[in-house]
């Protein structure tokens, strides 16, 4: 999987007042709420997708193509509500975005014994160990976007370093929700790194 946000040398303070004052309204409510409508199609996909990977090993690939875009739109929108990407994001799972990137393979096979093992003990072994080390990454990500936001309003740049930190956070996150949807084999590693 590969997850980018792009740095800009430059951030519009403009828009980061207009986005921190306005920004649930014209941003997150539209998006939220065609969101929540695409996202029960693509938990209907993913059930259905459950079983078919049970009974064949493999993916539909139109489903795929169906939760990556998805998952792209998410990413649009979390790097803007973050700060860590100017202009309006684009709408729908087709939509195009310079600032955001995510490319996640599609696998030829998946293993039918980690789909189980994962269904019945990722809570435990997945889920809990990474839940638990992303609450504190998370805690840390908050605090530097809120430094973050206060630089860029005074200097328009975004302290390069902070920026791959908070990036890191949404790649780590990202994976693990990858994993758990089944559509990769690679267990997610412990890491916010590319």
């Amino acid at each position: 999987m590969k997850l980018e946000i792009k740095y800009q040398k430059r951030y519009s303070r403009g828009e980061l007042l207009l986005r921190s004052i306005f920004g649930g309204i014209y941003i997150v409510l539209p998006h939220l709420f065609l969101l929540i409508f695409v996202s029960l199609w693509g938990s209907i996909l993913s059930v259905i997708s459950f079983w078919i990977v049970l009974f064949t090993g493999k993916y539909p690939q139109s489903f795929f193509e169906f939760q990556e875009g998805l998952y792209r739109w998410n990413l649009r929108l979390n790097a803007r509500i973050s700060n860590l990407s100017d202009d309006y994001p684009a709408f729908g799972i087709n939509g195009k975005d310079e600032y955001t990137s995510l490319e996640i393979p599609y696998p030829e096979r998946l293993s039918r014994g980690t789909l189980l093992l994962r269904f019945f003990l990722g809570a435990f072994y997945v889920i809990l160990p990474h839940a638990f080390m992303l609450f504190f990454r998370t805690i840390a990500s908050s605090v530097l976007q809120f430094l973050a936001w206060w630089v860029v309003l005074f200097t328009a740049e975004y302290p390069q370093s902070w920026h791959e930190f908070n990036v890191g956070t949404i790649r780590w996150g990202m994976r693990v929700n990858i994993y758990m949807s089944f559509m990769t084999d690679e267990y997610p590693p412990f890491s916010g790194k590319p």
